[in-house]
């Protein structure tokens, strides 16, 4: 008789080193994610960069390299958050390493 124990595989955790973490950002990596709104609309969000970045500025010269609309949004648990219509994760990931905001290896981008 074969023990069904030792057949079960063990679950992987993709997001294990999320939960180990403090804060968010607190290993100084800048996420890139994009979220499905509705329809074929999406949502780009940048979250990870530092307190002492003036987000609105950012959010300003994003907005107007990128010709799309966005908004800062205060999280409790994330911080600031820069939310920009529109998937423009690899744009943005672009923009902060030439505007020397991020180093590029700093960067993480998720989503489909």
């Amino acid at each position: 008789m074969v023990d069904i124990d030792s057949q079960i595989p063990t679950s992987y955790d993709p997001f294990a080193d999320i939960k180990d973490s403090l804060a968010p950002g607190d290993k100084g990596y800048v996420h890139l994610r994009v979220q499905q709104r509705n329809g074929k609309k999406c949502l780009t969000t940048v979250q990870g960069l530092k307190e002492d970045f003036g987000y609105q500025k950012i959010l300003k010269d994003l907005k107007k390299e990128f010709c799309c609309n966005g908004n800062v949004v205060n999280d409790k648990v994330l911080g600031k958050v820069i939310q920009l219509q529109g998937d423009h994760r690899k744009n943005v990931m672009i923009f902060l390493v030439k505007s020397k905001i991020v180093d590029k290896d700093r960067i993480k981008i998720h989503g489909f």
